[in-house]
């Protein structure tokens, strides 16, 4: 009898736990491999992104699980953002502002509100450039002639209209009066074929991310007349700010990390405690430097804000630009 005493209480003590725990929702996490989705195809910037963090994170032991890049290419992202919507947590996927720009241009039915923020990771900068020989010595001279005459100027831009290389020039044309929808823009393939371009005298200006432009500036083969970041480079300390041509504009070609809906507290947590970890190591630090990219950590929280103060911007962008669906 005794004994059975003791073991009524033992499985009561058992009961009590488990529900406890079922409560709680303190299912250990992660319980299986980590997938991160790189929503293109190798070799771009997505999968880049994804690959360097799935590198660091475990080069630094700070996740005991496999973590996995599984490559989703289409619809600019859309086929791996719609594949992460119907995972677990122990999925999570690249992204960038075009989660904005594909909903707002007609190209998706995805929304931003459909993920959970995890964190914002890194940017690149947007350029205008121009000739060497370009009788436009400024960015505030070459917006003056475009307010003059909208057609006058030939821009070039890839791939595509409504992606950040168009949308940051639309910002500084619209914060001058300019009427962007108006402007003389030339698609070309992508940046490699925009910069081509203007070599080749096709155009007389281009709108292109930083990395694009950098080093033919460098070696004298063009001129880069305005940068979007906050503040000058350090190793372009020759170009300025937009800012400082007269434009309250800072425009981050940025990048990060969402989840799947429904995330957890505990779930976020752990992500804002390990990516919180990659991003002040070495490591992570050499990869940014090796990749041109800035650091642009936001966690969990910040991103939040941040991402629904970019999804109004982008909103705007879109309507001046005339694309708006």
């Amino acid at each position: 009898m005794k004994k059975l005493g003791i073991l009524l209480i033992v499985f009561f003590m058992m009961v009590v736990t488990a529900c406890s725990n079922s409560a709680s929702g303190s299912k250990e996490f992660p319980s299986k491999n980590i997938e991160i989705i790189a929503p293109a195809s190798p070799g771009g910037g997505w999968d880049l992104t994804a690959r360097s963090v799935q590198k660091v994170l475990k080069d630094n032991e700070l996740v005991d699980e496999n973590i996995n890049v599984i490559n989703k290419p289409g619809g600019g992202g859309e086929v791996g953002w719609k594949y992460l919507e119907s995972k677990d947590s122990h999925y999570l996927a690249i992204n960038s502002s075009l989660l904005f720009t594909n909903n707002l241009l007609g190209q998706s039915k995805l929304t931003y509100e459909q993920f959970t923020p995890i964190a914002t990771l890194a940017t690149e900068w947007q350029a205008l450039a121009v000739p060497v020989d370009s009788k436009y010595e400024t960015a505030s001279q070459l917006l003056d002639a475009m307010k003059k005459d909208p057609k006058s100027i030939k821009i070039g831009v890839g791939p595509a209209l409504g992606n950040d290389d168009h949308l940051s020039l639309v910002q500084a044309a619209s914060s001058k009066g300019i009427d962007p929808s108006k402007l003389d823009f030339l698609v070309y393939e992508g940046g490699g074929d925009v910069v081509t371009a203007l070599l080749g005298g096709h155009v007389d200006t281009v709108t292109t991310s930083l990395s694009e432009v950098k080093e033919q500036h460098l070696a004298g083969k063009l001129k880069i007349l305005a940068i979007s970041s906050g503040k000058r480079l350090e190793d372009l300390k020759d170009v300025p700010t937009w800012k400082e041509e007269g434009v309250d504009l800072v425009f981050p070609h940025w990048r990060g990390i969402m989840g799947p809906p429904d995330m957890t507290e505990e779930e976020i947590a752990y992500w804002d405690e390990k990516i919180g970890k990659m991003v002040k190591s070495d490591e992570w630090k050499k990869m940014l430097e090796n990749n041109d990219w800035e650091d642009f950590y936001k966690d969990s929280k910040e991103t939040e804000v941040f991402i629904k103060e970019q999804a109004e911007l982008y909103e705007e962008l879109v309507n001046n630009s005339g694309l708006m669906q």
